[in-house]
């Protein structure tokens, strides 16, 4: 059964189309990439299924369907229901995504507490939790610090943690390591893919690397120019 389907989808940015009619479906259990050029339409289209384009951007056409659900032309308040609850979202970059004047604990705690969590002591006891299950060491100290005094791979786990905290069906992780050096850069992936075995969860893995997306996703779509122009298994993708 699929996760999510997207059909025929089609986005604009002030007038001028910039996606033009892509479909794909994501499995459950599975991780498949999106791969392409800088410009291509892939970090707009992952965004695109959660509502959150910038300014000046629709979605004109086509469907997306989560699960049995069809959110297509869902409003942002309706939306918001879904984000974190149903689809995480692991963003690109950890220096923009947290607020340099929180602590991170609070951040994460943040999520939970939109989603209904009322109990401050359960909310605290689950981010602690949380840090700890990214692999962040000394998850109590960590929660109190700021987003400064912890490492660029250690930012984008706080990030990961905040996009598994209600437990969701799928994880669109939008270029999680683009900022990353190699070595960190695998060791983010790992966890993704450990969280994965473990939950069951779905990724989207949004690259424009295919290195990455070959060692990571078991099938690919290739976008450029806003159109997909390869869709398959990584193997079959790679060896034509």
């Amino acid at each position: 059964m699929s996760v999510l389907a997207a059909s025929d989808l089609r986005i604009s940015y002030n007038g001028r189309e910039v996606v033009h009619g892509i479909s794909f479906e994501i499995e459950e259990g599975e991780t498949l990439a999106l791969v392409g050029e800088s410009g291509s339409g892939k970090s707009t289209t992952a965004h695109a299924i959660l509502g959150l384009l910038p300014s000046g951007g629709t979605v004109d056409g086509g469907s997306v369907v989560l699960g049995d659900l069809d959110i297509s032309g869902w409003t942002d308040r309706a939306l918001r229901g879904i984000r974190g609850a149903e689809i995480g979202l692991v963003p690109q970059d950890p220096t923009t995504s947290l607020d340099p004047v929180r602590p991170i604990g609070a951040q994460v705690e943040e999520i939970l507490r939109l989603h209904g969590h009322r109990d401050r002591r359960s909310r605290r006891a689950r981010v602690i939790e949380l840090l700890d299950r990214v692999g962040i060491d000394d998850p109590d100290l960590r929660a109190r610090q700021y987003p400064h005094e912890l490492s660029g791979g250690m930012r984008q786990r706080v990030l990961i943690a905040t996009a598994i905290a209600l437990r969701p069906r799928l994880l669109i992780a939008d270029e999680p390591t683009s900022a990353l050096d190699a070595t960190v850069q695998r060791t983010v992936l790992d966890l993704l893919d450990e969280l994965q075995r473990e939950e069951g969860t779905s990724i989207l893995l949004v690259t424009h690397d295919l290195g990455v997306a070959a060692d990571r996703a078991e099938r690919l779509v290739v976008l450029k120019g806003g159109r997909i122009v390869e869709q398959g298994p990584s193997e079959a993708v790679l060896a034509a």
